[in-house]
Parts: C-alpha cells; structure tokens; sequence
C-alpha cells in the first residue's frame, strides 16, 4: 500500500477549476470588455498559496537505462 493518499490526487475537471475564479463572460459578445471583466476577476481572487514542494515532485518518475556496456 503506498504511504500517499489518494484523495491528494483528486482530479477536478478543468471547467470546474476555471469556475472557482473566473467570471462567467458567456453573455459578453464584445471582445475588449470580456477581457477586462476576466481580467477584474483575477485581480479580485485570492492569491494562490506558495508552492509546498518541488513542481514536478508528482510526476512519474522514469527509470534510468542500465550502465555498462552496451549490446552493439
């Protein structure tokens, strides 16, 4: 069993992610003024939290090839 949780790992659809701080601009046809309405709610967001481990502390981990010498 491995020592992380599961529930650490959760994945949250990416429409869903995007909803918790951008304004839904659906109804605003004009390019300039959905920008600054996005642009407001990302001001208005609370600051992300500094990051508590390595970026890429997550990613699979690829193993090295084998030393020595080589087949051919």
């Amino acid at each position: 069993m491995p020592s992380w949780s599961a529930s650490k790992f959760q994945k949250i659809a990416p429409i869903e992610r995007l909803a918790r701080y951008m304004a839904n601009t659906k109804s605003i046809t004009d390019k300039d003024e959905r920008k600054k309405v996005k642009r407001a709610a990302r001001k208005k967001a609370a600051p992300k939290a500094p990051r508590t481990g390595a970026r890429g502390a997550n990613k699979a981990k690829v193993k090295k090839a084998s030393r020595g010498q080589s087949k051919r």
